[in-house]
């Protein structure tokens, strides 16, 4: 297919802003996983020894496991923002912008769950507690913002989906407060503690181990905001491609 000058325009146009200023956060973003990767051997296991069950040394996990599982929380929340200001604006980017952060949140939500396994393995000699409240809330989370992606790929209308996905997105929201003080929720219902780890229960802190721990926290930030910029730059030339496809009837 041969590209008019018109169409080319329409294939540069980007909704995310300066390529230099998006070159600088990669840049970063790299800098910062690099460090806060290193930072995890060095730094000392993140819980007092008495404290630990299973071998403490798989307390280092917690490094990772925490930071991602929040930054799974902070992408969904992009999603939920970004479905209500798609309902009120009907601009199309908003669309493209929850789309993006729901497939990245997916991602982080995934290796959560595959750390949180991993460890489990360790501390509870099972790969998963059915017991425990914050396992079973988050798989209902990381399956609810699956289901999100399946439903708008079922559906070729670009405005339909985009409507249903933003009503989608505002409804499965209630699944992250959920998942997050679910630990709380259940104490309050059954008086029982969830065997879950809680880092003021189990003592977490200290400077060297709080440093690493927030030096992970951005780290996965910065890498979070960068797949999804990089998503939406993508999704958007996909789209702006069908669209002359379409008008040229090809």
């Amino acid at each position: 297919m041969r590209i008019e000058p018109k169409d080319k325009l329409i294939i540069h146009a980007d909704i995310t802003g300066n390529n230099m200023l998006k070159k600088l956060l990669f840049i970063i973003t790299t800098a910062m996983v690099l460090v806060s990767s290193y930072l995890v051997f060095t730094s000392p296991i993140p819980i007092r020894i008495e404290n630990a069950a299973g071998d403490p040394i798989n307390f280092k996990i917690f490094y990772f496991h925490v930071p991602i599982a929040i930054t799974a929380y902070i992408a969904f929340t992009i999603v939920f923002i970004s479905g209500l200001v798609y309902l009120k604006s009907k601009n199309q980017k908003w669309d493209i912008i929850g789309l993006s952060a729901a497939e990245v949140g997916v991602v982080f939500a995934a290796l959560t769950l595959l750390t949180g396994s991993l460890w489990g393995k360790s501390a509870w000699q099972v790969y998963w507690n059915p017991a425990d409240a914050r396992l079973n809330t988050y798989m209902i989370l990381f399956l609810t913002y699956l289901a999100y992606l399946m439903v708008r790929s079922s559906i070729d209308e670009p405005e339909k989906r985009a409507r249903l996905s933003a009503v989608f997105s505002i409804i499965g929201y209630i699944t992250v407060p959920l998942s997050y003080f679910s630990i709380i929720i259940m104490y309050r219902i059954s008086s029982v503690l969830q065997t879950h780890p809680n880092p003021a229960a189990v003592s977490i802190g200290g400077k060297d181990i709080l440093v690493t721990l927030f030096a992970n926290m951005i780290a996965y930030i910065l890498l979070c905001i960068s797949l999804i910029l990089l998503r939406v730059n993508a999704e958007t030339l996909r789209e702006d491609i069908a669209k002359i496809k379409m008008d040229r009837n090809l």
